[in-house]
């Protein structure tokens, strides 16, 4: 049995009248640039996430260097973050010449471990920025207390985590701004790139606003010097049609994921944890496993898609070769037994049974 980690198509045939219908009238109106739909989603994703500003942008990396810059983060400002994420939580703050700091992360959770952060801070420390990864919250209410502690900045990454609470409040809500991604296979997915940031600041909204658009205020007044980051009001469209139902393809994700963990239940396999005062959204399915390049060769065998997410942690990257090598033993174990397993909310309880089997069969 073919099964791909997430079905793109399958979720497009639930959605196609409507989407079909809205892409057409939006062609029809010729408003492509920060058009009608770009304006309405902005506002509709601001009172979903409980934020006074939703602001997009053309992607979740640019989402990321936008809040940085708008926060206020300068070079040679010291960020601290997790390097067990993708490359772009990083890659945005060598843009403005800032310093990632890596610290290691909860082997349970795979998110940045607020007890090790204390220790990383220095005077030159400017912001802490916790990644939620795979879906999951991190630990807020402690790094929220050091962050306040230290007067540092509070930065979310929030690329894997739309929809998801922690103690009740969603994620993009918690720090002084928030970035998220839209790319296709992301719980709340375009049909190419996309990003957002939000904020209950609205100095920084403003800034975010002038920076996305060529440092424009007003048409052709530049007011200081910007980029062209623009979400297409075609993928606009897409996104509040999908914005509609992001709540509902949260629960399917964590009914996939709660039927792998009781099938894989007591086998060699370290499922994942769901903490009790969070939602987690499974924007992907990642457990620990011993021979996981084994595992996963005997599941690719039976058409089963299963993905590492990530090999190579961000402080052994040859792109931070010039950056600090710290002891990272937790990151570097979990990049060597991590290994994601299809999920989605159109993906059945005979799909979970299929993989399952296969996982278990394995080596």
């Amino acid at each position: 049995m073919n099964i791909p980690m997430v079905d793109l198509k399958g979720q497009y045939e639930t959605l196609k009248p409507e989407i079909d219908s809205a892409i057409l009238q939006a062609l029809a109106e010729t408003r492509y640039i920060l058009g009608p739909n770009v304006l309405a989603f902005d506002q509709e994703a601001a009172q979903y996430l409980g934020v006074n500003h939703a602001i997009s942008c053309a992607s979740g990396t640019d989402a990321l260097h936008l809040a940085l810059l708008a926060a206020g983060i300068q070079a040679g400002d010291e960020i601290i973050t997790s390097a067990f994420t993708f490359i772009a939580t990083a890659e945005a703050i060598r843009y403005i010449g800032a310093i990632p700091v890596f610290v290691d992360i909860e082997a349970h959770s795979f998110n940045i471990d607020p007890a090790k952060i204390r220790a990383a801070i220095t005077p030159r420390t400017r912001a802490i920025l916790p990644v939620h990864l795979f879906g999951q919250p991190a630990d807020m209410e402690e790094i929220m207390a050091l962050a306040d502690e230290f007067g540092l900045l509070l930065i979310e990454d929030c690329a894997q985590s739309f929809g998801s609470r922690y103690r009740g409040k969603m994620t993009g809500s918690l720090g002084c701004v928030g970035a998220f991604s839209f790319f296709p296979s992301k719980n709340l997915g375009c049909y190419g790139d996309g990003g957002m940031i939000t904020t209950d600041d609205d100095e920084i909204a403003a800034q975010i606003k002038m920076l996305r658009n060529h440092g424009s205020s007003r048409q052709y007044h530049h007011d200081v010097i910007g980029y062209n980051s623009r979400l297409d009001e075609l993928q606009a469209v897409v996104l509040r049609i999908k914005l509609k139902h992001i709540d509902d393809y949260n629960r399917q994700r964590l009914r996939v994921a709660e039927q792998y963990n009781r099938l894989l239940a007591d086998s060699r396999f370290t499922t994942p944890a769901i903490a009790a005062d969070r939602d987690h959204v499974f924007h992907q399915y990642t457990l620990l496993c011993d021979e996981r390049d084994a595992v996963r060769e005997a599941v690719l065998a039976r058409e089963i898609a299963c993905a590492v997410y990530y090999p190579v942690p961000l402080h052994r990257q040859k792109a931070f070769a010039d950056t600090a090598q710290p002891d990272l033993p937790v990151t570097e174990a979990c990049a060597k037994r991590c290994l994601s397993f299809p999920i989605f909310p159109e993906m059945n309880a005979q799909q979970v049974e299929t993989v399952c089997e296969a996982m278990l069969d394995a080596g």
